[in-house]
């Protein structure tokens, strides 16, 4: 079972390190000798004479921030490099206002979310640029120590739009479909014939079953016709056979894959073996990496891999987006080697949403400002990193932006979808609202809290 929750659960990157609970990643130089403006955002980062010790885990020197990671269990760094990356530059520009930024990354190896929680509640000033799988485990105690979050992803529904949660992003979890807009183009102008022969595999788990649920019912109110829908063992099959043979002779012609993606590459290798290629195969944003691409290279050449960036702007893009070589030179800066994958493009643009609302604290850093200013970001772009998003809003009450990246041989690169805006996404869609109940939010009110709390 729990190795089934970590493969399959999609938006559970973490970071961490093997061997620790707790650990530290901070860059402490001396002057500011590094630009400290990100993309369309100036001054993210600067030198100053900070005093004070306004808020836990904020002195006149450090500011603490906690970044959930799985590492311990999914050996996945990416997590762990974005939070390396973005510490050692803005601590090289003069960190917040003068005080250095020290990641402490709390590693709950996969069950022990409650745990470090309630580390991070004794020791940090906010979350940033983190997730973990199983994030509903700790949000009450988040909640109850009244600790803002910035996360990169989040995963189950009580933590997903959850009270003092800005930023988070797309996911399965909300209450809305936030692919609606990205389904629609496949459906009804990429891949037409598609619409009445969809199929759907996941996992044999409560958290990707239900994932199915609420896609089958938004694909089911556009019209289409999910005709294959099945079920794989939770530690894997040694054998994709049967399932490619299901599909072939369904004549399923849209696939949409929950699960690893190491194990979705192995079925495209057995599609690709009996000659059958789909009109698509949704391998959704965690594939957004070169270990898919290396597992699947047999099959790229043959089989329509595509994905929907949901509004977060590609690698390939980086000759239309300064942000995106601006993060490129950073990596290679101060992590060469280490890749940019679809985690660290979100946990970026969270870091950079924790510091930009930061400094417009001053040196009165509390945990009240730091949300507000958050939240008072009503055309949040995280320099060119992402499209426009109202902050001040709860995502689900408003239009959303899709963008497709499509992969082959030579890689990810951007597919042909009627990008409208920037040239990069398309944006103004309403996600479809899910009927069933699929449960809610966590708010303060569930912990006998309120907003007046927060200081």
């Amino acid at each position: 079972m729990v190795v089934a929750v970590l493969a399959i659960v999609l938006l559970a990157a973490g970071c961490g390190r093997d061997g620790g609970t707790t650990e530290t990643t901070e860059s402490r130089t001396g002057s500011s000798t590094t630009s400290g403006d990100f993309g369309t955002l100036a001054n993210v980062c600067q030198s100053g004479n900070p005093s004070g010790a306004p808020a836990q885990g904020v002195t006149d020197t450090e500011i603490d921030v906690g970044v959930f990671t799985d590492t311990g269990f999914t050996k996945n760094p990416d997590l762990v490099d974005a939070a390396k990356v973005f510490t050692s530059w803005c601590n090289a520009a003069g960190g917040i206002n003068g005080r250095k930024v020290v990641a402490n990354l709390h590693d709950t190896k996969l069950m022990e979310v409650r745990q470090r929680m309630l580390e991070a509640c004794r020791e940090d000033f906010v979350l940033a640029g983190g997730s973990a799988a199983l994030d509903s485990l700790g949000v009450k105690d988040r909640l109850s120590c009244l600790l803002p979050e910035f996360p990169a992803q989040v995963s189950q529904t009580a933590n997903t739009g959850s009270d003092l949660q800005v930023g988070a992003g797309a996911a399965v979890s909300e209450n809305v479909n936030p692919y609606t807009g990205f389904q629609d183009w496949l459906i009804n102008e990429a891949y037409p014939d598609s619409k009445g022969a969809i199929g759907m595999i996941v996992g044999d788990n409560p958290i990707t079953k239900v994932m199915a649920e609420k896609l089958d019912e938004s694909l089911t109110a556009a019209g289409a016709k999910v005709a294959y829908n099945d079920l794989y063992p939770i530690s894997g099959v040694p054998d994709w056979t049967p399932y490619a043979q299901a599909i072939k002779s369904q004549n399923i012609k849209g696939l949409i894959f929950y699960g690893d993606f190491r194990y979705l590459a192995k079925l495209e290798d057995v599609l690709t073996g009996m000659d059958y290629k789909l009109d698509w195969i949704d391998a959704n944003a965690n594939s957004y990496n070169q270990t898919f691409l290396d597992e699947a290279k047999g099959s790229l050449g043959f089989q329509n891999n595509v994905l929907d960036m949901s509004g977060t702007a590609p690698l390939d893009a980086a000759d239309k987006v300064p942000a995106v070589q601006e993060l490129k030179d950073l990596f290679q800066q101060y992590a060469p080697g280490s890749p940019i994958t679809f985690q660290v493009l979100r946990a970026f643009q969270s870091w950079l949403l924790f510091a930009k609302s930061a400094s417009s604290c001053g040196n009165e850093l509390t945990r009240k400002c730091i949300y507000e200013s958050a939240r008072a970001e009503t055309d949040w772009t995280a320099g060119g990193l992402v499209a426009p998003v109202d902050l001040s809003k709860p995502l689900a009450d408003q239009p959303r932006c899709f963008n497709v990246q499509q992969a082959g041989p030579d890689g990810w690169h951007s597919a042909d979808f009627g990008a409208d805006t920037d040239g990069l996404y398309r944006c103004g869609f309403t996600p479809y609202r899910y009927t069933g109940d699929f449960g809610t939010p966590t708010t303060l009110a569930d912990v006998g809290k309120s907003m007046a709390d927060l200081n």
